[in-house]
C-alpha cells in the first residue's frame, strides 16, 4: 500500500510542475504578444525639443556686448544686420544651421531618419530652407512661431 501512495504523491509533483512550465510559457508569450513591437523612429517631443534647442544653440556671431544665439541671428538676417567682425548675418546663420542639422540629423539608408526639411520664413518669404534625404510618408513636424517669422521643421522616417 506505502508504494501506491508514494507513487501518486511522484504523480502530482510531476504534473504540478508541468502546470508551473506552461504557465510560465503562456506568461512569457502573452508578454511578448502586448509589447509594442516597432517603436517609432522619432517621437513628436524630439522634434519640438530640437527646434527649441537650436534656437537657444549660441553662435560665434556677436555684437558688443555678447554672442548671439541662433534665434537673434534669424532676427539680425531679417534685418540685414552684419557680426561685429562683418560677417553677413544671413551666412553666418546659414553655416550654422547647416552645421547643427548634420550633427543632429544623420539621414541614410541604415538610420532610422531619411530626411529632414527645415523652413524660415518671414514676412509670408522664405528666409531660409534646408532640404536633406528623401521625404517619405511618415513624417514628424513642429512649427515655431515668433512676430514676422515662422520656423518649419520636417523630420521623415
Amino acid at each position: 500500500m506505502k508504494i501506491k501512495i508514494k507513487k501518486a504523491q511522484e504523480e502530482m509533483i510531476g504534473f504540478a510542475l508541468i502546470i508551473i512550465v506552461v504557465a510560465v510559457i503562456l506568461l512569457v508569450f502573452v508578454g511578448f504578444s502586448l509589447r509594442d513591437t516597432e517603436k517609432e523612429a522619432i517621437e513628436s517631443y524630439e522634434v519640438e525639443s530640437f527646434i527649441q534647442s537650436f534656437l537657444q544653440y549660441t553662435t560665434d556671431c556677436r555684437d558688443n556686448l555678447r554672442a548671439f544665439s541662433v534665434q537673434k541671428l534669424i532676427s539680425s538676417c531679417r534685418n540685414n544686420n552684419l557680426c561685429l567682425d562683418e560677417r553677413d548675418a544671413c551666412q553666418v546663420l546659414n553655416s550654422t544651421l547647416k552645421e547643427i542639422m548634420e550633427e543632429s540629423w544623420k539621414i541614410g539608408e541604415n538610420n532610422p531618419i531619411k530626411g529632414y526639411e527645415l523652413k524660415i520664413i518671414s514676412d509670408g518669404k522664405e528666409m531660409l530652407k534646408f532640404k536633406e534625404g528623401n521625404i517619405t510618408a511618415n513624417s514628424k513636424g513642429s512649427v515655431q512661431y515668433f512676430p514676422n517669422i515662422e520656423i518649419f521643421f520636417t523630420s521623415y522616417y
